[in-house]
C-alpha cells in the first residue's frame, strides 16, 4: 500500500517532467563600461630624431711646405692651438744659407748696375755731341738694362729663399685640436711624407645626418596634403642629443642640403652647424639631430591603446550619440611620443573608446565611466 512519501515523490517528478520543454530565461543585457576621450583637433608642434655624426668645419692637414730635415715637434699630440701657433721646426741652416748666397748675389748685381748706370751718364752727352758712335750709346744703354733686370732677378731669389727659410717654422693657420704626429723628429721630409699632423676647428662644428628616399616622399606628400607645415623660412632648429641622451645646450641650423642623391646609401645629405665654444663635441662622434619647428595643422592626435590591428587595417572604437559601440577603420600617421596621429577615420568630436575595448562588438550598448584627456591637450600645455 503506497505511503504518503511515495505520493510525494511522484508528483516532484511530475513537476520536473512538465518543466522539461521550457527554456531557461535569459538574463537582461547590461551594458558596458568604457572610458572615452572627444576627439579635438588642433596644431600640434613636432619633432624628428635622426642618427648624425660630427664632422670638424674645418679640417686643416699640416703639410712641410719645403724639404729638409724635422728638427723638433713642438706641440703636445691631441692639445688645442690657437692660430700662428708654431707646431714643428725644421733644420734652417740650409735654407739661412740660400738666403745669405742670394743676398750677396744681390749685391753683386747692384754693384754692377751701379757700374753700368754711369758709364752710361758718361756716354749719352759725348753721342749726342758726336763724340761716339750710336753704336757705344747703344752698347752701354744694353748692359744698363741687363744689369738692372739682373738685380730684379736677385731680389726675386732673394725673396723665394727667405720664404723657404719661414717655411721651416710650421705654424697652426687656424685654432682647434691636434691630432697625432705622424712624422718622427730627425725624420728627412720630403713631397712624400710630407704630412705632418691635422688640425681640426671645433667651433663651429658641423653636424652631417641623412633622410631616406622614402621620407623624403613621405615628407613632401605629407605638406601637399596640408598635414604638415614647416617654418615659413623653412628654417629648422636643430637640437644635439649626446650619447648619454643629455641634450646638448647650444642648438643649430641647417646650413646645407646635399641636392645630388647618394645612390649608394640610398639618402639625401642634410648638415647642421651648430656652436661649440667649449669643445664637448669632438669630430666624428655620433650624436642624434632632432629637428624641431614643424607643425601639423589641425591634428588629431589620438593614445596609442585606442587603436588596435587586424588583417584589414587599423581601427578603433567610436560611442556613437545613442551610446552604441561603433567601429571605426582609420588611417594611422606618425608616432607622437605614445600616441598616434590619425590621417583618417576619425573627426572632431567623436567619443573615442579608450579603455574596455576589447570587449566591445559592433552595436553594444555603452555606457561612459570616465573622460580621459586628450594628447593633444598635453601637447599644448608644454
Amino acid at each position: 500500500m503506497p505511503t504518503l512519501h511515495t505520493y510525494a515523490t511522484a508528483l516532484l517528478c511530475l513537476a520536473g517532467l512538465a518543466g522539461c520543454g521550457k527554456e531557461p530565461a535569459k538574463p537582461a543585457t547590461t551594458s558596458l563600461e568604457v572610458t572615452t576621450l572627444t576627439v579635438e583637433a588642433r596644431d600640434i608642434p613636432v619633432s624628428a630624431e635622426y642618427v648624425a655624426q660630427t664632422q670638424s668645419s674645418q679640417a686643416v692637414n699640416i703639410q712641410a711646405r719645403v724639404s729638409g730635415f724635422l728638427d723638433k715637434r713642438v706641440y703636445t699630440e691631441g692639445s688645442m692651438v690657437k692660430a700662428g701657433q708654431v707646431l714643428y721646426r725644421m733644420d734652417q741652416k740650409p735654407f739661412q744659407v740660400q738666403v745669405e748666397g742670394a743676398a750677396a748675389a744681390l749685391q753683386r748685381n747692384q754693384a754692377a748696375l751701379q757700374v753700368a748706370t754711369a758709364n752710361l751718364n758718361r756716354i749719352k752727352p759725348l753721342a749726342q755731341k758726336n763724340a761716339l758712335s750710336q753704336k757705344d750709346l747703344d752698347d752701354a744703354q744694353g748692359q744698363y738694362e741687363q744689369s738692372a733686370a739682373a738685380v730684379e732677378q736677385s731680389k726675386a731669389q732673394l725673396e723665394s729663399a727667405k720664404l723657404d727659410l719661414s717655411y721651416t717654422t710650421i705654424t697652426s693657420p687656424v685654432a682647434g685640436v691636434t691630432s697625432y704626429s705622424a712624422i718622427a723628429e730627425g725624420t728627412y721630409v720630403s713631397p712624400q711624407n710630407s704630412q705632418l699632423t691635422t688640425v681640426s676647428v671645433l667651433s663651429p662644428m658641423w653636424v652631417n645626418f641623412s633622410l631616406s628616399e622614402n621620407e623624403v616622399q613621405r615628407i613632401e606628400n605629407d605638406i601637399k596634403a596640408g598635414r604638415l607645415k614647416l617654418p615659413p623660412d623653412k628654417n629648422m632648429t636643430v637640437e644635439i642629443v649626446q650619447a648619454d641622451g643629455s641634450q646638448f645646450p647650444f642648438t643649430g641650423r641647417i646650413t646645407f642640403a646635399d641636392p645630388s642623391y647618394n645612390a649608394q646609401t640610398g639618402t639625401f645629405l642634410l648638415r647642421a652647424t651648430v656652436d661649440n665654444p667649449k669643445g664637448v663635441l669632438r669630430p666624428n662622434q655620433y650624436v642624434r639631430a632632432r629637428l624641431r619647428g614643424a607643425t601639423r595643422p589641425n591634428a588629431i592626435l589620438v593614445p596609442q591603446r585606442a587603436v588596435q590591428q587586424s588583417g584589414q587595417g587599423h581601427f578603433a572604437w567610436v560611442v556613437s550619440k545613442d551610446g552604441k559601440a561603433e567601429l571605426r577603420p582609420v588611417v594611422v600617421g606618425d608616432w607622437y611620443a605614445e600616441s598616434w596621429f590619425i590621417n583618417e577615420g576619425l573627426r572632431p568630436g567623436d567619443q573615442l573608446v579608450v579603455e574596455g575595448a576589447q570587449r566591445l562588438s559592433a552595436g553594444a550598448s555603452v555606457i561612459v565611466k570616465a573622460h580621459a584627456a586628450t594628447p593633444a591637450s598635453a601637447a599644448a600645455s608644454r
